[in-house]
């Protein structure tokens, strides 16, 4: 059974990488007047390699690799242009302020960024159709609640993948010999034969045992949680019971993920020392200028098995009226030079690079008492940046947010459950996204 294309974001890496290639083919032509030989275009393909390379990166960056769902579909037109301007940024750089290749093709390069633009366009344009399964299996989906909900309508709405829901059954609505009959029927009049249901539900489990005979009918049985995380990228929240936190998490060391993390860690924090050496006179100065208070101010926070941390920033709040940002303070935040002091807690091992947000010792008993397992983000040592700074559209702001606090920690409990160092350097590189766009979560 399948229920996506897996290998759709490497297909379109491939038709990226072509349509590249094609491009510069078509700019010679076009510029010459004549089709290129093998030795012209070679000579022109060798440099023009480099830079393809940088621009699939930074269609990585914008997240145009990422699985299509309906959200990310409506957003493709705008991410693709806004890659295509950097793109030209990186261009216009490569070319004209490297001089190793000693070319400066500006009628071609032209040429060419528009010629791929369009191609690219419309070649994920046509995606939508290619890549959607045509083959698609009825299934049935056995639950309830606002995540079964937003399960069944981005599977319907979606032709990339390979079901169609024909029932949603609420176990809550019927007693076990109820929900039997009622899938029983379901797969008789409707040919299903794919049932996606949560397989611990206590309605569910007493059903197993006559629903195992439909094994030899040809329905298969998928696990809600799996579908849901698998298209999604995130755990749905009100499906997760104990079990699945006994056999999805733990604290046993990976030792090579763990080594090469902190290795990561303290390079960077180097790094970032420097950077904030260069800084801390200037922004010093600023800050005493204007208020005359601290330079440095810290914040509590909760840390790896709920130990209470303190991340040192540079100070961007009143001293004399609190809740009022200084105008330093003001440029510090916008310019993310207030967090440079954190490389001392990166440095430490308080926090690290990637991993969930750091949060008050305040809101964190606040959402500990509302919110079921929400401390179990704190088994890992939290983050600089986050797979939920990435990828939630509306994160948690200031003070008690409940309902979107809920949706970061489903985030959170996806990277506790799957990290790696894959994940880790995808978040990596879409944090340097949000720094350079200055819009940062």
């Amino acid at each position: 059974m399948v229920i996506s294309n897996k290998k759709e974001p490497f297909l379109l890496l491939l038709g990226d990488l072509f349509i590249f290639a094609i491009s510069l083919w078509l700019s010679l032509a076009i510029r010459n007047g004549e089709f290129p030989t093998g030795s012209s275009f070679m000579d022109n393909l060798v440099p023009f390699s480099i830079l393809f390379l940088a621009w699939v990166t930074v269609f990585f960056i914008a997240g145009l690799y990422e699985k299509h769902t309906s959200i990310l579909k409506e957003k493709i037109p705008l991410r693709l242009l806004n890659a295509q301007i950097i793109n030209t940024l990186v261009a216009i750089i490569f070319f004209y302020f490297i001089p190793y290749f000693g070319v400066a093709p500006k009628t071609i390069l032209f040429i060419d960024l528009i010629l791929s633009f369009l191609f690219v366009y419309s070649w994920r344009s046509l995606s939508n159709h290619i890549f959607g399964l045509k083959s698609k299996e009825s299934a049935i989906i056995i639950g309830s609640g606002d995540e079964v909900s937003i399960l069944e309508k981005e599977i319907n709405s979606n032709g990339r993948y390979g079901l169609k829901l024909v029932s949603n059954i609420d176990p809550s609505k019927y007693d076990s010999t109820k929900i039997l009959d009622e899938i029983r029927q379901k797969v008789s009049s409707e040919n299903v034969s794919v049932i996606i249901m949560d397989l611990k539900d206590e309605k569910v489990v007493p059903t197993l045992s006559q629903l195992y005979s439909l094994i030899f009918s040809g329905v298969n049985f998928v696990d809600i949680n799996e579908v849901y995380e698998s298209i999604f990228n995130r755990e749905p929240l009100s499906l997760v019971k104990y079990n699945w936190f006994l056999e999805n998490i733990s604290q046993r060391p990976r030792v090579f993920y763990d080594f090469v993390k902190r290795f990561v860690d303290i390079i960077f924090s180097f790094v970032v020392g420097v950077v904030f050496l260069v800084f801390l006179p200037f922004v010093a100065l600023a800050i005493k200028i204007e208020d005359g208070g601290s330079v440095f101010y810290r914040q509590e926070r909760i840390g790896k098995n709920n130990k209470t941390i303190k991340i040192l920033k540079f100070r961007s709040m009143s001293q004399k009226e609190k809740e009022k940002i200084t105008k330093v303070g003001l440029i510090l935040r916008k310019t993310r030079i207030d967090e440079l002091p954190q490389f001392w807690n990166l440095l430490s091992g308080d926090v690290s690079l990637i991993g969930p947000r750091p949060e008050s010792p305040t809101l964190a008993k606040e959402y500990e008492r509302e919110i079921p397992y929400y401390n179990i983000r704190h088994i890992i040592k939290p983050g600089l940046s986050g797979w939920a700074q990435i990828y939630q559209e509306k994160p948690p702001k200031y003070g008690v947010d409940f309902s979107n606090t809920k949706d970061k920690l489903s985030y959170d409990l996806y990277y506790v459950k799957n990290r790696s160092l894959a994940m880790d350097f995808s978040v990596g590189l879409k944090t340097f996204k949000e720094l350079i766009s200055t819009k940062g979560k």
